[in-house]
């Protein structure tokens, strides 16, 4: 039974320079239980897609669908979306520091979250789910750090902070947005473990937000990768990493890191589009090193790859890495890019 069905969302922005694009295409699917990973460079469209999914974009132009239990979120009233954020979809911030109020302390803001959508919980019981929360996520002392106001946290304890906010009311659905990404390896990996827990103990779905592989590879069922607005390719984790299709995938394996700090990166020429003004053809093809000419005129649609329908591609090269050719990337086009 699918949670939530996105299909087809286009999300744009008028700027003094024109449409800006932000999300062009976009679909996927996601079960109870299951994590979903959205990865790609800074302004690939991944945190406006689930803002816009959350009702959170204000003045976009925007259509498709997201059906979350047969509920429009794209077409709910201001009403519903009240009912639906916090209680049924739960949502963690890159920035804790900026997500919670610096003049409130840290219990009072759970607090204020399970009453406002529970007007039957006391304050007194508030207080103690507080507590129970905090002690799950791994805060030390929780019955004394509960009344510690935000500056008091560190950053890692702020960001679980905000995962007990989110996960207050066992919601079906949690998003986080980029939410390891001012932590260090050692705090990153703990809040990765409290989501895995979460996520076992109470089924809850997760909607991954980062671009960063390693941490897909940590916790993903299925992955989106997504460039310019667009999705490049999608297939389930392991077959992404061990038999993927698009070169903007393999250029963002290739950049990470090896094992035993060993070599050097290989990192992906030139920059991202403009998503003002999008390049003719493959949105990938001036930085793409097997780029040929039909890349350059005509936009691949995303298809599933031959013999493998749950995996797709928005790509004109073949199916197998063996009948490609490598193209040198101009400095016009790396310009362009």
């Amino acid at each position: 039974m699918t949670l939530l069905a996105v299909r087809d969302l286009h999300v744009s922005f008028n700027t003094p320079d024109g449409t800006l694009h932000a999300v062009r295409g976009l679909s996927f699917s996601l079960d109870p239980g299951k994590t979903l990973g959205i990865v790609g460079e800074s302004g690939s469209g991944k945190s406006v897609s689930v803002l816009t999914i959350m009702g959170l974009t204000r003045g976009a132009r925007i259509r498709g669908k997201a059906l979350f239990d047969d509920v429009d979120l794209l077409l709910a009233s201001d009403e519903t979306m009240r009912q639906i954020r916090g209680k049924r979809i739960g949502m963690i911030f890159q920035d804790p520091l900026s997500s919670l109020h610096p003049y409130y302390k840290i219990g009072w803001q759970i607090e204020e979250m399970i009453r406002a959508h529970d007007p039957e919980a006391s304050k007194a019981s508030a207080h103690r789910r507080a507590i129970d929360l905090l002690k799950l996520v791994g805060i030390p002392h929780a019955e004394r750090r509960v009344d510690d106001y935000p500056h008091q946290f560190s950053g890692g304890m702020r960001q679980r902070a905000m995962i007990a906010m989110a996960m207050a009311l066992n919601p079906a659905l949690l998003i986080a947005d980029e939410p390891t990404t001012a932590l260090d390896v050692t705090v990153q990996a703990q809040v990765l473990r409290v989501m895995a827990d979460l996520q076992r103990e109470f089924g809850t779905a997760i909607i991954m937000i980062t671009h960063d592989l390693g941490v897909v590879a940590d916790i993903a069922d299925q992955v989106v990768v997504m460039y310019a607005g667009a999705v490049m390719e999608t297939a389930e984790r392991r077959e992404l990493f061990y038999r993927n299709h698009h070169p903007y995938t393999q250029g963002l394996l290739a950049s990470l890191p090896k094992a035993g700090g060993r070599g050097r990166l290989t990192p992906i020429q030139g920059q991202p589009p403009s998503l003002v003004r999008l390049p003719r053809g493959c949105p990938f093809h001036p930085r793409c090193p097997h780029a040929f000419d039909r890349c350059r005129e005509e936009t691949p649609p995303l298809r599933p790859l031959p013999a493998r329908p749950d995996h797709s591609s928005a790509c004109w090269l073949p199916a197998t890495s063996d009948e490609r050719v490598d193209e040198p990337v101009s400095h016009v086009e790396r310009e362009a890019g």
